[in-house]
């Protein structure tokens, strides 16, 4: 005799809990593969930038075209600047020349000039060059930094030249004892040929921190999902 034939037991379905602790199991549907999100990191990390000699490019454009915009820094400290008065005498057949006034405050109102107007040049070629590159940079920092520095130096030597001659005695005795004349352009506290760099970069900082591209986030954090490990685990 033979046994009867019994069919075989239908297939047990494994419960979450079981289902999380076999390491064979197949990951689910919508689970992306650690490579599969390290290639979408790499796409949206891989390109930063146009690349370093591109940067470099720019930052030399910037450098000389906030360098050359000293020359009108300088042509409006000049028109702007008050006049220090001087006079000319003449002591022991000898010229003397002395200040007009000499509780006046226009020596302290020239370098006032300077200062202010370096620091509006600042605060403009940093809108200037946060609006053509609004992605910001190290090289294009370090340009607006080297080109504020160098556009002071030119603004300060353009001023001064265009300002009365430097020579005092021979301009007082030009025009005569007594008459009052203005001093040469000068430019006393040299702390002021910082006011350009200083306040571009103050002013592309805020910018850059206020108004600036933002990194993208990575997609567990956009999702806010756990990563887990290839046998979907969670992490940590």
């Amino acid at each position: 005799m033979t046994a009867p034939l019994t069919p075989p037991p239908p297939p047990h379905e494994q419960s979450p809990e079981q289902s999380s602790q076999n390491p064979w199991q197949p990951p689910a549907a919508g689970y992306a593969a650690p490579a599969a999100q390290d290639a979408v990191w790499d796409g949206m990390y891989g390109q930063d930038g146009p690349g370093m000699k591109t940067e470099v490019r720019e930052a030399a454009v910037v450098t000389v075209a906030v360098a050359v915009a000293g020359v009108l820094l300088g042509v409006l400290w000049w028109w702007l600047a008050p006049h220090v008065p001087l006079v000319g005498d003449v002591v022991d057949k000898s010229w003397v020349v002395y200040l007009s006034d000499s509780e006046g405050e226009q020596a302290i109102g020239v370098d006032g000039t300077f200062t202010l107007l370096a620091v509006a040049f600042g605060a403009v070629s940093a809108l200037g060059v946060f609006f053509w590159r609004r992605r910001g940079g190290v090289p294009l920092v370090v340009a607006l930094g080297v080109g504020g520095l160098l556009g002071s130096l030119l603004a300060w030597k353009v001023g001064v030249w265009l300002g009365p001659m430097q020579d005092v005695i021979a301009h007082a005795k030009s025009v005569g004892k007594g008459v009052t004349f203005s001093a040469p352009l000068k430019l006393g506290a040299k702390g002021a040929l910082l006011a350009w760099s200083l306040a571009a970069l103050v002013v592309h900082l805020g910018l850059t921190a206020l108004f600036g591209p933002r990194d993208p986030e990575p997609p567990y954090q956009e999702q806010g999902a756990v990563p887990k490990d290839p046998y979907g685990a969670p992490m940590g």
